[in-house]
């Protein structure tokens, strides 16, 4: 996003940022500037709580804040008796409990109890209650409900939970034995916190959501609560707004509701861009990326002992400059420009060199005097760039790590093949060898990817493999230590959903190669590509981001003209698709019921870009990647 348009519209990074930091200091807005020390406090939370802070706040801006020590709502913690406590909770039962007991104890000199998601009647007064008995009724300052109860990742993207992600998983919308219970807590727990997301981005949106999918049963529940809570004006939270919507001056947002359901073979995809890569192939997780490292072969007298793995996380943050600008870059692209940074890196440290053995001479002849002069000049300079160098040092060697631990995974498992093979099926173009091939070629990926091919082919196929050839495929797949059990059950589900619609079309053909990177690439490169292809994409809208078009541009479109239309703010509800609104919006959030991934968001960021003016939000139930998305495949096709 460019200044000029972050300015014009608060990212809800910003806004969950300020919300969170408002709420450190005990519910007062924090004042940059202010002088004097931070009040010292201590931050207790659970784990959810944690999941959300940890993506926006590091330890030292905590430390700003006056957060002293930072500790598990469930841990064993030892009493403070002289300092405030700000609690960050979940108002659950044994959260609850917990911070009775916490007071019974007398642990803290103040309690400022805030509740991420808004706290019952009945569980407020077993506070109080407690706080009578433990005669603590004065040290309980504040109790907030925060609605914060979702994650955020990027400017434009936000996740609804981590901590127990099974409740709203795909499997768990998509079980064959769910019962109506289940569903509805499932579908609650969904619409409290896309609840507290419009709560903390200050607006109400127009819904749209497909008829007849999990995603309608969460956008009925979403305007139901929205309306209950814009009709009781004492208490609606979308009116303590001074400037009126705050950011959507004229315009309220267009929230897009699609069910995973619309396009499986995306999930699946093997991906060719560097956040997409690093989360399908690396533990990549609430933006920190966990790597195993070998450090080298030990010499000792009893021969070289295997290589040491050493585990390290690093932190992909916004802050990260060459991370923002290229997470959304082919990765050959990303190879090339950490070289480049790496070079201009190399040629400011030797400048530093050149100026300290120069400064070494002894001024004893006239010339080093003079060149002295000139050098201090330069060399003042080259020390007040040394912290920003440090930066780019650690910067240039985290994506270095990252991107070669990347890099090993395409080529030992030839990932840059089967991302152009399952692009080419996906849009219908004619395949230069045949599935069978790919699947039985030993060097090529493991079981997992070539079930992922054989799953996007299946998906894709207009016309559903014969009985024969199924049998042909099934046992390639199984010959190369594949795990059936996907396969069932997106059987069952091509079954349904043929009888539902058509498959999902991905556009045309997507990647032209460009020859052999080993050219492209510099020959003093620390990244030895030979051999990977160096793809180039062209932007192919893929289903999420054509629903999105269609309805945030009011195009008409057989696919999306019966999406069912909600609005909110509108004193009856009516059961209609006509949008009464016939403008194209400026603002959308598109979310997804039912899981999300990289890819998309990168193909809705790259959409966005060609539009002047307008912003999209990505928001999903749960993120996750091609093996875990698998995973889940698989529980469902066993039963």
């Amino acid at each position: 996003m460019v200044g000029s348009e972050m300015a014009a519209m608060a990212s809800i990074r910003e806004r969950q940022t300020v919300a969170l930091k408002r709420m450190l200091n005990f519910n007062v807005p924090h004042v940059k500037n202010s002088t004097g020390e931070p009040v010292w406090k201590v931050l207790i939370y659970d784990r959810f709580g944690q999941d959300i802070i940890s993506p926006l706040l590091s330890v030292k801006e905590l430390r700003d804040m006056g957060i002293t020590l930072h500790l598990l709502l469930h841990s064993d913690r030892d009493p403070i008796p002289d300092v405030p406590a700000v609690y960050f909770v979940m108002p659950s039962e044994e959260n609850i409990d917990r911070m009775c007991q916490d007071l019974r104890n007398q642990l803290y000199e103040s309690y400022y109890l805030n509740f991420i998601s808004a706290i019952s009647r009945s569980k407020l007064e077993d506070i109080a209650n407690a706080a009578l008995a433990a005669s603590a009724v004065t040290q309980v300052a504040k109790v907030f409900d925060q609605y914060l109860n979702f994650i955020t990742l990027e400017d434009d993207m936000f996740v609804l939970c981590n901590q127990n992600k099974e409740l709203v998983s795909y499997r768990a919308i998509n079980r064959p034995d769910i019962t109506d219970t289940e569903m509805e807590t499932v579908m609650d727990t969904i619409v409290d916190s896309l609840f507290c997301f419009f709560v903390t981005l200050g607006a109400v949106p127009i819904i749209r959501c497909s008829r007849g999918t999990a995603a309608e049963m969460v956008a009925v529940k979403l305007d139901k609560k929205l309306r209950e809570n814009l009709r009781d004006a004492r208490n609606s939270l979308f009116t303590g707004d001074p400037l009126g919507t705050g950011q959507f001056s004229f315009q309220r947002p267009l929230l897009v509701l699609v069910d995973r359901n619309i396009d499986l073979a995306t999930p699946l995809h093997h991906t060719w861009t560097y956040q997409a890569l690093v989360h399908d192939v690396l533990d990549f997780h609430l933006n920190r990326v966990n790597l195993e490292e070998s450090t080298g072969v030990e010499n000792s007298p009893a021969g070289a002992r295997p290589k040491r793995k050493s585990k390290k996380s690093y932190d992909l943050t916004p802050v990260d400059k060459f991370w923002q600008k290229h997470k959304g870059s082919p990765f050959p692209e990303v190879a090339e420009s950490v070289q480049q940074e790496l070079e201009s890196y190399r040629a400011q440290e030797d400048e530093v060199k050149r100026l300290k053995s120069i400064m070494g001479l002894e001024g004893e002849d006239e010339g080093a005097i003079s060149m002295l002069s000139d050098n201090t000049a330069k060399l003042t300079s080259a020390v007040s760039s040394l912290p920003e160098l440090l930066e780019k040092k650690r910067l240039i060697d985290l994506h270095t790590n990252v991107a070669t631990a990347v890099l090993e995974h395409i080529k030992t498992r030839k990932l840059d093949v089967y991302f152009e093979y399952e692009e080419k099926i996906m849009s219908k173009t004619t395949l230069d060898k045949s599935l069978l091939d790919v699947i039985s070629d030993p060097d090529a990926g493991t079981p997992e990817d070539k079930m992922r091919l054989f799953l996007i082919y299946y998906i894709s196929a207009q016309q559903v493999p014969s009985e024969a050839d199924l049998e042909q495929y099934k046992k390639a797949l199984t010959d190369a230590g594949c795990n059936l059990s996907p396969l069932q059950y997106i059987k069952q589900w091509k079954a349904f959903a043929k009888m539902a619609s058509t498959p999902a079309s991905y556009g045309s053909t997507t990647t032209k190669p460009m020859g052999l990177l080993s050219r492209v690439m510099n020959t003093g490169s620390q990244f030895v590509m030979e051999g990977v292809k160096n793809l180039v994409l062209k932007q192919q809208n893929l289903p999420v981001t054509r629903i999105l078009d269609n309805l945030m541009e009011m195009k008409s479109n057989p696919e999306t003209d019966d999406y069912r239309y909600f609005d909110p703010k509108m004193l009856r509800s009516n059961d209609s698709s006509v949008p009464r609104n016939k403008n194209p919006f400026h603002e959308a959030i598109v979310f997804v019921v039912g899981g999300g991934n990289y890819i998309e968001y990168q193909n809705l960021v790259d959409y966005i870009k060609a539009k002047q003016g307008k912003h999209i939000l990505y928001g999903c139930s749960e993120l996750f990647n091609a093996t875990q998305f698998i995973k889940q495949l698989s529980q469902l096709g066993q039963k």
